[in-house]
């Protein structure tokens, strides 16, 4: 009680003064604004940071920010600043939200799982014409040999050993300079 009249009395704009309290953020810093003697014309913006934060933990908030920097000319009302928290508290929970769908989803980095599927048959366009296949092959699902699905696969030949490792710049070199040389 006691504290809100004193701020109302230190934001009162009387001609008189030379500071006036412009406004207190969440975290309990106050906003003020005061003449500077060698250019009386022009308001003057600053921060008090809450005496009982240390100095390297005030934050300050985007809206405070742009209020000190002059890129808005009115101070952030307390409700502004309520619901910028809400905003935050929202956006945190919607990227929760996203990260636990991209968790869900199976990573490309991932071993790929073998394929059950039947390749398609018939006219390219990757449907399965069930009409073409006998009865017994449309129910039934691949299965790889029990050699090669337990075993390793083999080890193809490196793709880089068979290229022509020959520059044609490997052996020339250039030729000696004499200061004499005519061209």
């Amino acid at each position: 009680m006691v504290n809100s009249l004193w701020f109302q009395w230190k934001s009162l704009k009387l001609p008189w003064r030379k500071s006036r309290l412009a406004g207190v953020d969440l975290a309990g810093n106050t906003f003020w604004e005061y003449r500077d003697d060698p250019n009386a014309s022009r308001w003057r913006r600053m921060l008090k940071p809450d005496p009982k934060i240390h100095l390297s933990d005030v934050q300050v908030t985007p809206q405070w920010h742009q209020w000190l920097r002059y890129v808005r000319e009115n101070p952030p009302t307390v409700e502004e600043q309520q619901q910028d928290v809400v905003r935050q508290l929202q956006i945190k929970q919607l990227a929760r939200l996203a990260d636990e769908r991209w968790a869900s989803k199976p990573s490309y980095l991932d071993k790929p799982q073998p394929q059950n599927s039947i390749p398609s048959v018939g006219d390219g366009s990757g449907s399965l014409k069930s009409q073409n296949l006998p009865h017994s092959t449309q129910n039934a699902t691949p299965s790889l040999p029990e050699s090669t699905s337990e075993s390793t696969p083999p080890k193809e030949a490196n793709p880089w050993a068979k290229a022509d490792r020959s520059n044609p710049g490997d052996s020339w070199q250039p030729s000696d300079w004499s200061p004499n040389s005519k061209r």
